[in-house]
C-alpha cells in the first residue's frame, strides 16, 4: 500500500524528532512494516472507538494515527499518547 503523510504529520514528525533524534530510526521501521504488513503484531494496530481510524504503535510510548482506505494509508498524526489522541 502507498503511504501518504498528512501535513500535520509532518509538522508533528519534525516537532518528535527535534525532541529526541532516537525516533527516526523507530519510526522509520514502523512506517515500512505498515507498508509491508499491517497486520504485524509489533505495530498493535487497533480501530478508534467510533471513527474510521486506527491507532498503530511505534514503541510503548509514541502512536502513529491512521486512516485506511483501498489503496492508501494516511498518516495523519504521531505523538506520545496524549498529543494524538
Amino acid at each position: 500500500m502507498t503511504i501518504v503523510p498528512s501535513l500535520r504529520f509532518k509538522k508533528d514528525l519534525a516537532n518528535l524528532l527535534g525532541k529526541d533524534g532516537k525516533y527516526l530510526q523507530k519510526t522509520a521501521k514502523c512506517l515500512r512494516l505498515l507498508s509491508e504488513n499491517l497486520n504485524h503484531p509489533s505495530l498493535r494496530l487497533h480501530k478508534l472507538v467510533g471513527s474510521e481510524i486506527y491507532s498503530v504503535s511505534v514503541d510503548m510510548k509514541i502512536r502513529i494515527l491512521i486512516q485506511i482506505d483501498s489503496r492508501e494509508i494516511h498518516l495523519l498524526r504521531v505523538g506520545t499518547h496524549d498529543e494524538v489522541y
